[in-house]
């Protein structure tokens, strides 16, 4: 018992730091959204905030996998925190809109560089056994953050001032560095070898990654599908204020309950998972999940009312933990380390740019159309394309990538 314990001793510090930056995340993602609608009055200033990510992460994930494969992941994730913490304690003395959006770009620039470097130490850090575990109480604390995030958001804000809530807000981040300094430097870096970041290293890198993909076939297909396939899911999302309010008629309130409920149902899903982890293997984890989860948006694309778009949410909710923990655990299990940040930032390359194409013709679709029939196909259409994914990842001969015994880190 006492030697589990000690095994758990260092995820339990990385679970600890990540869950911490992830509450982070969703106190600044309310304070931000009021602090540029009181300062705008304007709900396309506001829009544009969706926009800023996948826009900067479309420049920056050229090179962050060639800087990131090459150097200390964990310090690289120390220094995007460290960041983070500072430019948030600064966004209440911008002057203007422009400095707050020069900001969120330099924040959205960390946020690129620390996800390759977060997927990469935790293959580092986690034994092998130990990672479906680790993912999906990973799941489980993404999850709560959902919900106590906000929650302290809103309570931050009611007792104090935003100015106050984004200050504090900076003491999160300071906190997931800190812990950062307690886990142990897995990696042997010669600083003698490291290449210089130029245009024709990016481009060797390319060309490492292209032979990643053309040899790995199956591993690319499966996780660019995944990628393909939570396109339709941001496509809907980004949608769903205007869908319930407009096209169901829920109230704000209805809304903000709507999200709770949502959360709530993560929250439990993600908790029962990280109990039964080991009882159900990653191919059934991805299968159960995201067939689970499409069945959840096509019943929200065709719902009435309040409680029919509960039931809907409440099962997305709860099966997308399942979905999202299978995945990682099987990336991480047939990613090569060395190569792993360069792979993950041109995987979320192609994620950000199809991101934007998306989501920009989905807004004219429903325009032109009506957004009922577009939610509606795109449900359909990403259900499809779920059936035939699972077909992929319950295939026999395919058995041997989902096995625990076999990684390749």
């Amino acid at each position: 018992m006492m030697k589990n314990l000690k095994d758990w001793k260092d995820p339990a510090i990385l679970l600890s730091s990540i869950g911490i930056s992830s509450i982070g995340d969703f106190i600044y993602l309310v304070a931000i959204n009021i602090i540029v609608y009181q300062l705008t009055e304007s709900a396309a200033a506001v829009a544009g905030l969706w926009i800023i990510g996948p826009l900067t992460n479309i420049v920056t994930k050229f090179w962050t996998g060639s800087f990131i494969d090459y150097r200390s992941k964990r310090r690289i994730m120390v220094v995007t925190y460290i960041l983070r913490a500072v430019f948030i304690f600064f966004i209440p003395f911008a002057p203007n809109i422009i400095v707050i959006y020069m900001i969120l770009i330099v924040l959205s620039g960390a946020k690129a560089f620390f996800n390759p470097s977060s997927m990469t130490y935790v293959t580092i850090l986690v034994p092998i056994e130990k990672r479906r575990r680790f993912n999906s109480i990973r799941a489980f604390a993404d999850s709560g953050a959902f919900i106590v995030g906000p929650a302290i958001a809103g309570s931050l804000i009611l007792l104090t001032s935003i100015e106050a809530t984004l200050w504090l807000n900076a003491i999160f981040f300071l906190i997931s560095a800190i812990l950062l300094l307690f886990l142990p430097e897995k990696e042997s870096i010669d600083k003698e070898i490291i290449p210089a970041l130029t245009i024709s290293q990016v481009i060797r890198d390319f060309t490492v990654v292209q032979k990643f993909i053309r040899n790995n076939k199956y591993v690319s297909f499966i996780y660019l599908g995944f990628i393909l396939l939570m396109i339709f899911s941001f496509a809907m999302d980004a949608q769903e204020v205007v869908f319930t309010q407009q096209v169901i008629g829920l109230s704000e309130f209805d809304y903000s309950l709507l999200i709770s409920i949502t959360g709530i149902g993560s929250v439990i899903g993600a908790g029962l998972l990280s109990f039964f982890s080991n009882k159900l293997s990653i191919r059934y984890m991805i299968v159960i999940g995201l067939i689970m989860m499409t069945i959840g948006y096509v019943i929200y694309a065709f719902s009435w009312s309040f409680m029919s778009i509960v039931v809907g949410f409440i099962i997305l909710g709860f099966f997308n933990t399942f979905l999202n923990a299978g995945i990682m655990t099987f990336y991480q299990n047939n990613v090569p380390i060395n190569v792993m940040g360069r792979v993950t930032s041109i995987f979320q390359l192609i994620q950000s740019a199809v991101q934007v194409v998306f989501i920009l013709a989905i807004g004219v679709t429903a325009d032109l159309l009506s957004l009922r029939l577009t939610i509606v196909v795109l449900a359909f259409l990403m259900l499809l394309s779920a059936i035939i994914f699972s077909i992929a990842v319950l295939s026999v001969n395919r058995k041997s990538f989902y096995k625990e015994g076999t990684s390749r880190n």
